[in-house]
């Protein structure tokens, strides 16, 4: 079995950085697509950013410049490097694997506010 576990997320003031962790545990197969996505309260889950185990990454346009992701495959863990923040950034981020299955972590809540 698979156990995804994020960590970093909290309260942000506008134009501050976060840094998001997420930490894959158990049978994971390569190649993968490790990712973010986000879901705000009224709103559908949307990608943030992917990044496959050959380091190629893709990102939804409204983060582009100012998000980063990487991941470290010894250890099998994805970062996610949130940098210029914005009000609208809030929601809850999960992590993402897509290997033999597709799994979820279980969300950490990002909030952007003064």
């Amino acid at each position: 079995q698979v156990q995804l576990v994020e960590s970093g997320g909290g309260l942000v003031q506008p134009g501050g950085s976060l840094r998001l962790s997420c930490a894959a545990s158990g049978s994971i197969f390569s190649p993968n697509v490790m990712g973010w996505y986000r879901q705000a309260p009224g709103n559908q889950r949307e990608l943030v950013a992917r990044i496959t185990s050959g380091g190629t990454t893709d990102y939804a346009d409204s983060v582009k410049g100012r998000f980063t992701i990487s991941r470290d495959n010894a250890k099998n863990t994805v970062y996610l490097q949130m940098n210029s923040l914005k009000p609208e950034d809030t929601a809850v981020y999960y992590c993402h694997l897509l290997s033999a299955r597709s799994y979820w972590g279980q969300g950490t809540q990002v909030t952007v506010s003064s």
